[in-house]
């Protein structure tokens, strides 16, 4: 024997000897040889956003479905759009029959994806009629997993029951992008495809620029603060002038002072006229949802003064931002909203801030394509951020 094949198997006799003390399993021959082709991705007990255990093998996945509202458009931030299979009708653009009700309001990931979406077979109608997954057509798309948005856990169940792969559940949560779930979300969908950088880079994009807004606006005296009146928040479809929240995550994050205060909860809802005609003279600045101005139009037709108690609108001091709710939340256009109203409420805070780079920037950390002039050539988004005019807009 000579002394480098004595070397070699004294060594492997030393690891064999260390391996057994600490209780760690040596492979077997079979096993190395495994290994080096690639072995099989591990399993993993994984708690998706509504608390179901599900079994997964993180990196494996060839064949992606999404179903729900919102689905689809957080998986294209962290997962390839090569792994889609399949689509929902309300997302493919091609197709002559299908829900059309947000074809005008610009949702990025559309914008980003719709080549590809076209070109994929259907896995249901989708749209807010939608209530069920459609499982036949989802098993048609031979998906071996699939990332839905129906948030009921006998529901996920019963479907992952029938489609035999994993169905995963995401969420957001009320916070919108800075919520504590769309994060979580994010990075289930790194752990499960394999992009945990990805994931947690735009987790901690979305949270510097929370607190880059923060920061700069955190100075600002209570007496100094302009009331801000939010226009038009809610379901795309469903809203008006007096749709708006007492505690609009945007403002917290730009301390702005919020015009609206005394309500009996939280969340968007519905003012009463009364109350708005009230508030008027003290709404220094508005804030004007582009998902409202198709339901304000015709009111505003009907009854030009509508706004005339409204202080901002007499002083033209009243702004667009875009439609961050179609079907679920473009969560890129939320962001972007933060930054906008923290600019025009305090627009000496922000002047270094253009609005076409920023929104580029953040499509791109989203999506990996600059869309802001699409966004703004959006028939619904009325030529993008901006200042309104308010004698003129409306005629």
């Amino acid at each position: 024997m000579n002394s480098r094949t004595f070397l070699s198997r004294f060594a492997a006799a030393a690891l064999l000897v260390l391996c057994c003390a600490c209780g760690i399993s040596m492979p077997s021959a079979a096993g190395a040889a495994e290994a080096q082709k690639g072995s099989p991705a591990a399993e993993m007990i994984l708690t998706d956003m509504i608390g179901r255990k599900v079994s997964v093998r993180p990196g494996s996945y060839q064949r992606v479905v999404c179903i729900g509202a919102g689905a689809l458009r957080m998986y294209s931030y962290i997962g390839s759009p090569d792994l889609l299979c399949g689509v929902e009708d309300i997302d493919n653009l091609s197709l002559a029959r299908r829900p059309k009700m947000f074809d005008s309001v610009a949702r990025p990931y559309i914008l980003a994806l719709g080549a590809k979406l076209a070109k994929l077979p259907s896995c249901g109608v989708g749209g807010p009629n939608a209530q069920a997954a459609e499982a036949e057509k989802i098993l048609s798309c031979s998906p071996d997993i699939v990332i839905s948005e129906y948030e009921d856990v006998e529901k996920e169940d019963a479907l992952q029951e029938q489609l035999g792969v994993p169905v995963l559940t995401l969420k957001a949560g009320p916070g919108g992008v800075f919520d504590k779930n769309f994060a979580a979300s994010m990075r289930m969908l790194g752990t499960v495809f394999g992009r945990e950088e990805k994931a947690e880079a735009l987790v901690s994009y979305v949270e510097a620029s929370r607190s880059e807004i923060s920061r700069r606006t955190a100075d600002i005296p209570e007496a100094e603060k302009p009331a801000v009146y939010l226009c038009g928040l809610g379901n795309w479809g469903t809203t008006n002038h007096l749709m708006t929240a007492q505690n609009f995550i945007s403002l917290k994050v730009a301390n702005v002072k919020n015009a609206v205060a005394g309500l009996k909860s939280n969340g968007i809802q519905p003012i009463e006229k009364e109350k708005f005609v009230s508030l008027g003279k003290d709404m220094d600045i508005l804030i004007m949802d582009a998902a409202a101005v198709k339901n304000i139009r015709p009111l505003y037709a009907e009854d030009p003064t509508m706004f005339d108690t409204c202080k901002a609108w007499k002083e033209n001091r009243v702004y667009l931002e875009m439609a961050y709710n179609a079907y679920y939340t473009n969560f890129e256009i939320a962001l972007m909203n933060a930054w906008f109203i923290a600019r025009s409420v305090y627009p000496a805070r922000f002047e270094d801030i253009d609005l076409t780079d920023k929104l580029n920037e953040i499509t791109r950390m989203f999506l990996g394509a600059e869309l802001a002039g699409q966004i703004a050539a959006a028939p619904s988004s009325f030529g993008g951020y901006q200042k309104i005019d308010t004698a003129a807009f409306f005629k």
